[in-house]
């Protein structure tokens, strides 16, 4: 089911086998049949972890979501709650608990906390007077989940708003956690670089639990030469960008969650001859994206400009195997035709797929409306009158765009000239009050309070200086065979990925001046290897850097690492982990305040 988990450099499907062990042993304490009541959030990243068939296997006959009420009738022994440790989830359970003891009192209870058990909701259970019905109370410790073969999140979608708005460190706890869960199936990981307040955090907690297990050095050969922990506010601008990339835009129009997509039916519809469209379907199409499916591998990392002739390439490709068959004289030779059959239908559905997921792409990459936000982009990242009210954000005002459109654009003009004058500032948040609600007065705080939107104190402007020395901007990117990693926004290289690039060659040394004009400290630490598991490395053999973005990264900085990896003379391969995969509509909306009322 996971082999494109292992076909990497790094075989991530270990760290899956290892979860589902996990989840195994759990659910054969519970003995008996079983219902799962989930925490809806779960389901997503426990469907990469373990099928129905294996919770099948282990008895589990039911599966509910966590609703407040009655839970709907099961006739099992054993009901398990899987939820993350919020406290009001705890209500919802004491509902559900107080109604079911009316009508089975014979049932066992059992609360699985994901990924990490918390004193303060055992002691809310204990409050609405449920924590005694529980025979069992655990934890799944489920921290880092394998998407692909080279790709990590922990789906730990509150963790920039935790470190940034609301001084809580627990997503740097779970990441260390993580990370030392990862050096125990991998092998330690000599030498450790980061950037940022939360990477130096993340850094000092696993030194020191590596402190208290001293006893325990695993004796295993390290997979990892290098880690390295990011921050993200370190390069806030990324994010904000418009990715350009085949998969990072059917994230920022549609939305990826959990490696699956749901895309308008209509251009799916298989319409036969002489048939009118007069029954369409109404569901949304689902589809899987992963490296597990050839194609989407292929053009997956490709700027959307260079995907339309890889799409019509591929046509000609499986058109000629098709022809095939009428050379197929002999016996054997149809026989092998035949052998190849399945294969061939499966790359034929797969460009239908695609090519339709391209089309509906390029209806909205063709739009005015679209070229215009990207030149207003381009314009602010190339330094072009970042200083002033723009006018094309004032008429998006007007017109009442969405206002995650006008906060993202905002918030990069605001980073892009290092924070606005006062006066431009306050024109903006009028503007925006005005016209969509004087709730969202606290929205507008918490983007200041994150970097994103600030006023201009009298220190220089950096961003110049930054997009110069580490050439952020490059005129001229060659979309269709790209030489630099900046094809992934059609000319602007992240600046993330020029820092991990440059650390990889000359090293930071070479860039210290621009370093210390980024946020939070810079830092290198060297774990000690037990003796004999010094890696003997081959001529030619590649280095593999771990790299972890501490509070979310886009698709497009996923790309730009692929294509770094995949360069001829690089000598390090990537492997990517981070808190949340993020797209610049998501991350904004995880820093909105809703008033209550609000939340729909």
């Amino acid at each position: 089911m996971a082999a494109h988990l292992s076909y990497g450099r790094v075989n991530l499907n270990i760290l899956r086998e290892a979860a589902r062990k996990e989840l195994r042993e759990f659910l054969d304490k519970c003995a008996g049949s079983k219902a799962i009541v989930w925490d809806e959030y779960l389901t997503g990243p426990f469907g990469l972890i373990a099928q129905y068939s294996l919770l099948k296997e282990h008895e589990v006959e039911k599966m509910f979501t966590l609703k407040s009420g009655r839970l709907p009738s099961a006739d099992v022994k054993n009901i398990i709650f899987f939820v993350r440790p919020r406290l009001e989830l705890m209500d919802i359970i004491a509902q559900n608990i107080f109604s079911e003891d009316k009508l089975h009192p014979a049932r066992d209870f059992h609360i699985l906390f994901v990924p990490r058990r918390s004193m303060l909701c055992e002691q809310r259970l204990k409050e609405q007077g449920v924590l005694g019905s529980f025979v069992n109370i655990d934890e799944y410790i489920l921290d880092l989940i394998p998407f692909d073969g080279d790709l990590l999140s922990m789906e730990y979608e509150s963790a920039f708003r935790e470190c940034y708005l609301e001084n809580d460190q627990t997503s740097l706890y779970h990441t260390a956690k993580g990370l030392m869960t990862l050096q125990a199936l991998y092998g330690t990981i000599p030498q450790i670089f980061g950037k940022g307040d939360c990477a130096r955090h993340v850094a000092n907690m696993m030194l020191r639990m590596k402190r208290e297990f001293a006893g325990t050095q695993n004796q295993i050969l390290p997979v990892f030469d290098t880690l390295l922990l990011l921050d993200r506010n370190v390069d806030l601008l990324t994010p904000l960008a418009t990715q350009l990339t085949y998969e990072g835009l059917i994230d920022e129009i549609y939305g990826i969650n959990n490696g699956y997509v749901r895309l308008p039916p209509e251009k799916f519809a298989q319409k036969k001859q002489g048939e009118g469209s007069k029954d369409l379907p109404t569901e949304p199409k689902k589809l899987q994206l992963n490296s597990a499916e050839e194609l989407y591998a292929e053009i997956r990392d490709k700027n959307f400009n260079a995907v339309g002739a890889a799409l019509s390439k591929k046509a000609k490709i499986i058109s000629a195997a098709f022809e095939e068959r009428h050379n197929a004289k002999t016996v054997g030779e149809i026989k092998q035709f035949v052998s190849q059959l399945p294969h061939m239908q499966a790359a034929r559905s797969s460009l239908a797929n695609h090519t339709s997921v391209a089309e509906l792409i390029k209806d909205i990459t063709t739009s005015e409306a679209f070229f215009d936000n990207l030149t207003v982009e381009q314009e602010f990242m190339t330094g072009v009158d970042t200083d002033k009210v723009n006018t094309y954000i004032e008429d998006c005002i007007a017109q009442k765009d969405p206002l995650i459109k006008i906060l993202r654009l905002v918030s990069m003009q605001s980073v892009c000239n290092n924070g606005l004058k006062p006066k431009v500032l306050d024109y903006y948040k009028r503007e925006i009050l005005q016209t969509y609600g004087y709730e969202h007065i606290l929205t507008l705080n918490n983007l200041e309070k994150a970097g994103l939107l600030k006023p201009q104190t009298g220190s220089r402007n950096n961003y110049p200086t930054i997009r110069k020395t580490l050439k952020l901007w490059m005129e001229d990117a060659n979309e269709q065979n790209p030489n630099d990693i900046s094809y992934v926004y059609s000319g602007y290289a992240p600046l993330s990925i020029r820092l991990t690039q440059v650390l990889a060659r000359p090293g930071w040394r070479s860039i210290e001046e621009v370093l210390k004009m980024l946020p939070g400290p810079h830092f290198e630490e060297r774990q000690q290897l037990p003796s004999g598991l010094h890696k003997k490395r081959q001529q030619g053999e590649n280095r593999t850097t771990l790299v972890f973005f501490l509070g979310g990264v886009t698709y497009a900085e996923i790309a730009a690492l692929r294509f770094l990896s995949q360069m001829e003379d690089s000598g390090m391969e990537y492997i990517i982990a981070t808190t949340k995969l993020i797209n610049g509509t998501t991350w904004v909306k995880s820093l909105m305040d809703r008033p209550e009322s609000q939340i729909p």
